[in-house]
């Protein structure tokens, strides 16, 4: 076995470690909102989890870059509210453009073929093309520092107002979402990703 202490290893050490291990993660493609300009945010991240379910809680936790906060982070503790959309295998182009560096006065949907689309209980819209999204608010805020007290990164935990599934992807009398018609993607390491694969069962003890 390889040892390597985290005392020991740089930042892009770590990184690299942690991406390449935890894997695959589910990616939330997330719109936000700037109240003051209206401009729509999008972007993927892949740092993503569920955070409870007798409330419907997700978590996503936003890396600062530079240790400035992102837009979408920005968006967030600005008007509480973030559109959370499940990243299917024909949308993966349309996803990257999305994860392009942009001035917070420009909207990465402009960069794409999408369409958006009016929410139901949040003023933020969503991505019309995605089979799956949730329309979340901010539930609680978490900024995540070092010893020295500067915040690394956002951490979000978002309860979800509202789901929509396309009809497509689920099963409305057992209420399954429909895995394989998903499709769905995951993040790997560096510009890798993974699409599904087989899918089985193991009966728990």
């Amino acid at each position: 076995m390889q040892h390597f202490s985290s005392n020991d290893i740089s930042t892009k050490q770590m990184y690299k470690f942690l991406t390449g291990s935890i894997i695959p993660r589910p990616i939330a493609w997330i719109t936000t909102e700037n109240p003051e300009t209206q401009v729509v945010n999008a972007a993927p991240f892949s740092f993503f989890s569920v955070a409870s379910n007798v409330l419907p809680l997700i978590s996503v936790a936003i890396l600062r870059n530079g240790g400035k906060m992102k837009d979408s982070a920005k968006n967030l503790l600005a008007n509480k509210q973030a559109v959370v959309h499940i990243v299917s295998e024909e949308l993966v182009e349309e996803m990257n453009r999305t994860a392009a560096q942009l001035p917070d006065t420009e909207s990465e949907i402009e960069l794409t073929e999408l369409t958006l689309t009016a929410s139901r209980s949040v003023t933020v819209p969503a991505i019309r093309e995605a089979k799956i999204r949730m329309e979340t608010s901010v539930h609680q805020y978490v900024p995540i520092a070092d010893a020295e007290g500067a915040v690394l990164t956002d951490l979000f935990i978002l309860r979800v107002e509202d789901f929509h599934f396309d009809e497509a992807v689920f099963d409305p009398e057992k209420q399954y979402v429909l895995a394989d018609k998903l499709q769905p993607v995951a993040r790997l390491a560096g510009n890798e990703y993974t699409k599904l694969g087989e899918i089985f069962s193991v009966e728990r003890p």
